[in-house]
């Protein structure tokens, strides 16, 4: 069994770390469950069947969120914000993400990936390069630190992913991947396995990943913007899939990492 920095990989959806890590499973992918979740959750993605509409199924993933982690109950008559209760839920952590990938938040993101794909983080505030390397020190203690007293954290996590390939698969059965879009300051930026000129090479990407549908908006985060096709089941989560509003209008695209062919795109 191969090895990481996190010691010997293993997944909780079926298929080993290095498969789900691999061009090979980008070329040819297949879906992935994490063990249990939809058994566990069946009545609520049976109701999300007699949905007909996206933002139906979307208010009620946040309606079943709310009881199935009793985040509700963390609600607070002297707290009008609901920071209280945001500190227990997981959109806690997408805005944390979306503020910053290097925050506690981040790391905590980044530990669902490990835990459940099996994929270590390549990068946190810094090139993970080793278990003795600070940047993972600095991960663990951030994932350790922002999982503290969060009810069920990459549990919620899990049902989030569940949702979203539920949703995917609703919308078009068929579809296996989506082209999306990151912008770049350098290449550098990520570990390069081969690259056969200035505008393609083969990278490992980070085990989670912002990316953008919106071409033109991706040249807001980077002086170079990269193309890539990824599978659907990589997908771990879409701000367009939840209430207009609820992550301030962010329609970010968060992708789970490995092996990826990049194309670098000009204007």
């Amino acid at each position: 069994m191969k090895e990481t920095i996190s010691g010997c990989q293993f997944s909780l959806c079926s298929v080993p770390p290095w498969i789900i890590g691999s061009r090979a499973f980008n070329d040819n992918p297949k879906p992935l469950r994490i063990h249990g979740v939809r058994t566990t959750h069946s009545h609520f993605f049976s109701r999300l069947d007699q949905l007909s509409t996206w933002e139906e199924r979307a208010g009620r993933f946040q309606d079943y969120m709310e009881v199935a982690f009793h985040l509700h109950q963390w609600r607070k008559t002297d707290d009008p914000d609901g920071q209280h209760h945001l500190k227990h839920s997981y959109l806690r952590f997408l805005r944390g993400w979306l503020f910053d990938a290097g925050s506690v938040e981040g790391a905590v993101m980044k530990g669902w990936v490990e835990s459940r794909m099996g994929l270590a983080p390549t990068y946190h505030r810094g090139h993970i390069r080793g278990k003795e390397s600070r940047a993972y020190l600095v991960y663990l203690t951030d994932r350790m630190g922002g999982a503290a007293r969060t009810n069920a954290i990459f549990s919620q996590l899990d049902l989030l992913y569940e949702f979203v390939q539920y949703e995917l698969e609703r919308r078009d059965p068929d579809l296996t991947h989506i082209t999306l879009f990151r912008g770049i300051y350098d290449f550098a930026e990520h570990e390069i396995i081969s690259q056969k000129d200035n505008q393609s090479a083969v990278v490992r990407l980070n085990n989670l990943n912002s990316f953008t549908h919106d071409f033109e908006r991706a040249w807001e985060f980077g002086t170079y913007v990269f193309e890539v096709k990824v599978p659907v089941a990589k997908i771990f989560f879409d701000g367009s899939f939840l209430h207009a509003g609820i992550l301030k209008g962010e329609e970010e695209v968060l992708v789970i990492g490995g092996e990826y062919d990049i194309t670098r795109r000009l204007v």
